[in-house]
């Protein structure tokens, strides 16, 4: 295999990459617990941030820190399992522990 196949695999592999980055953005990930509301995008962006007005009191900050971090995790985990779906759909990813 010469160079200018290898440097045609790269191409090909980050345009698949951007692809799959493209898809993913359309993706969201929607979780709400406790009066606090979290979207998240395919490319674990958060999106929009709800919080229920009666959370935003001294006595309620550390609860609501726990929620948020809490929510953030549950739709990381989300967000990655569409992921890994969307990269085994497409086929054209062969990484070894995916397939």
């Amino acid at each position: 295999m010469n160079v200018f196949s290898k440097l045609n695999q790269i191409k090909e592999l980050r345009q698949q990459g951007k692809n799959l980055q493209n898809q993913l953005a359309q993706e969201t990930v929607t979780l709400e617990k406790q009066g606090v509301n979290l979207v998240m995008d395919g490319n674990q962006k958060i999106i929009k941030l709800d919080l229920n007005p009666e959370l935003l009191t001294p006595e309620r900050k550390t609860r609501l820190e726990e929620i948020i971090k809490e929510l953030h995790n549950e739709a990381i985990g989300k967000v990655q399992r569409i992921m890994v779906e969307k990269m085994k759909a497409s086929g054209n990813l062969n990484i070894p522990g995916l397939t």
